[in-house]
């Protein structure tokens, strides 16, 4: 089993920087709060986006119910970026088992944000035994032609101003958009290695990305997990139809589509998804 470590002291005014393990032979940051039945959060593939980013309003709800295991995938956040490392669905996959490994947990419910939705039913087709139910919000992992607002999003070249038009692109609620978040977010985007390692893992022509990350048809009509399938209504990112689809293929799913919601179902509708979530994952 690899060692689990709590970072530094000096470190704890970042809440994004939680305890630090090895899974799969990668260094990784992740956050474990609560106690439970275990819930695997996997964010997604924004530039600066970290575990805690993503999920920072999921994490505490869910934390008063279950054990919330929260990590920093390969070349995102402060989780380590190997030098030589070929980032793909294979490596992730790899590490969030690697991670319940050396977390001795035998399975989780897994939530899946976007990209992470991707690595969740990945995870789900190639390791059934480690997955109880899967809640896939705006998620990737089917066949789908690049939207212009992903292509946006991986093609990020850092800035503030950048970082505003991509905010105003996740956001359908232009309030939750302010100078203030796109300079944090900007500040995010630019610490060490992490425009270095996102470049990298989403090179143009990004059509290929998105299909790399794609399970097959077949695959998912054949899980037997029970799925909740989420996604916001007027989401420019991922296609709202990505989410029908999988609703369609999955045969033991649920699907909640979110009007007035883009991207951001978890921070936009925030206490409702929540509270889906929890309700799902606790039905006997």
């Amino acid at each position: 089993m690899a060692n689990t470590t709590t970072r530094a002291a000096g470190h704890t005014r970042n809440p994004e920087i939680g305890n630090s393990i090895i899974a799969n032979g990668i260094v990784t940051n992740y956050h474990d709060i609560g106690s439970g039945a275990p819930v695997l959060l996997i964010h997604g593939s924004g530039p600066g986006v970290s575990a805690w980013a993503n999920w920072r309003l999921t994490i505490p709800a869910l934390a008063l119910h279950y054990r919330v295991i929260a990590p920093d995938m390969a070349g995102f956040g402060f989780s380590e970026r190997p030098d030589g490392i070929h980032y793909k669905l294979d490596v992730w996959v790899a590490q969030a088992v690697g991670l319940l490994d050396a977390l001795n947990i035998d399975c989780a419910d897994v939530v899946g944000n976007s990209f992470g939705g991707a690595l969740a039913i990945a995870l789900a087709i190639r390791h059934p035994a480690r997955v109880r139910r899967l809640v896939l919000m705006g998620s990737a992992g089917v066949p789908f032609t690049l939207t212009p607002g992903l292509d946006a999003v991986w093609g990020y070249q850092p800035s503030i101003s950048a970082m505003r038009d991509l905010l105003d692109i996740f956001a359908f609620d232009r309030t939750l958009v302010s100078n203030e978040l796109a300079e944090l977010r900007y500040k995010a985007s630019i610490q060490p290695g992490f425009q270095e390692a996102f470049s990298a893992m989403f090179p143009a022509p990004r059509q290929r990305s998105v299909d790399a990350l794609a399970s097959s048809e077949q695959d998912i009509r054949h899980l037997q997990h029970e799925a909740l399938v989420v996604h916001g209504r007027e989401d420019q990112i991922i296609p709202v139809n990505n989410s029908v689809t999988l609703a369609e293929w999955i045969p033991r799913s649920q699907l909640h589509v979110f009007g007035r919601c883009g991207h951001w179902t978890q921070i936009e509708h925030a206490a409702r998804f929540n509270q889906m979530v929890v309700n799902f994952l606790g039905e006997v």
